[in-house]
């Protein structure tokens, strides 16, 4: 039997703090999206509903092992302040912790990002410098890079594109409440790759579950795309957490496709939905068109609260 929520909770580490918000992050529900395959018999679709966490995205589980691994170490002290590159959830899910954890946090963010996520990552009290639009976070992180060279000893720099605890929070945590969720019988899973770290840590902990789960990796079709939080990989700085070797095999998704599923999940299934996780569902579906039977899991990165300027749904308000 499939669960469709959680009843336990599996953290990356025994979390000491008395912040009830820390605890908040992760155990989030998986909804099955019955309406997308309703014609497909055999085939189950599930997806991770991310915006459970507390700041509202999936990035609240690396961004909270970064920090917790950064304090383990000794790197992350309250005279420093948290600095990262991002295309938008991360650097809100670092100031929100940061607020509640007690950190400064400086974020570096493409100015193309959304309104919404530029002014929630204010609201958090977050310094927010925006980069150049045209170079995406290549040319955040190029920013950030250069700004820790310059001042070492301000800053700790999580670096999420190649930190490896970004890719061990969903090993230990995504992954395993997918496994308990779908009570083991997944079959496939598809992610998209931004810094790589859900598909990377996910995939790894599932494959050594069960070595017959097929993983799939998605990115954009092209380099000049408009699906926020992924990378077109053979044009972009490939993540160091990034390994290719991971995927069973790979898909592309084109931005309109994105928009059309964010579309069908709100008509169909009731679910406002961000542009990645449309992405996600897109090709999720496309996996499932090749299936006689099966049970697929993909990701909700976000909700579509943080893209209503963008007027993907055409209302032109």
């Amino acid at each position: 039997m499939i669960e469709t929520q959680a009843r336990t909770i599996t953290t990356v580490h025994s979390v000491t703090s008395d912040s009830s918000l820390i605890n908040k992050v992760g155990n989030t529900p998986l909804l099955h999206l019955s309406h997308i395959v309703k014609e497909m018999d055999g085939i189950s679709l599930f997806a991770k509903a991310e915006w459970f966490n507390p700041s509202g995205s999936v990035k609240d589980r690396a961004a909270l092992n970064m920090i917790l691994e950064g304090e383990k170490s000794g790197l992350l002290t309250h005279e420093k302040i948290i600095i990262d590159a991002t295309s938008g959830n991360t650097g809100i899910a670092l100031a929100m912790l940061g607020a509640s954890m007690g950190y400064r946090v400086h974020v570096f963010m493409p100015s193309n990002a959304s309104k919404e996520r530029k002014e929630m990552t204010i609201a958090y009290g977050a310094e927010l410098t925006l980069t150049n639009s045209l170079e995406g976070t290549d040319g955040a992180q190029r920013k950030v890079k250069e700004l820790v060279r310059t001042y070492p000893n301000e800053y700790f720099y999580p670096d999420q594109y190649n930190n490896a605890a970004n890719w061990r929070a969903h090993y230990a945590g995504t992954a395993e409440e997918i496994i308990r969720q779908t009570s083991g019988a997944i079959t496939h899973f598809v992610a998209g790759l931004g810094t790589s770290g859900t598909f990377v840590g996910t995939s790894r902990r599932l494959k050594e579950y069960r070595s017959t789960i097929t993983c799939i990796s998605m990115q954009p079709d092209s380099p000049l795309h408009g699906i926020e939080g992924l990378k077109h990989m053979q044009t972009a700085i490939v993540p160091g957490i990034y390994d290719a070797t991971i995927a069973d095999s790979a898909l592309v998704i084109s931005t309109e496709d994105s928009y059309a599923m964010m579309k069908r999940l709100g008509e169909e299934e009731g679910l406002s939905v961000g542009i990645s996780s449309g992405a996600n569902v897109a090709a999720a579906l496309k996996v499932a068109k090749k299936l006689s039977h099966g049970t697929i899991v993909t990701i909700l990165c976000d909700d579509g609260n943080r893209y209503l300027s963008e007027n993907i749904w055409g209302t032109n308000a």
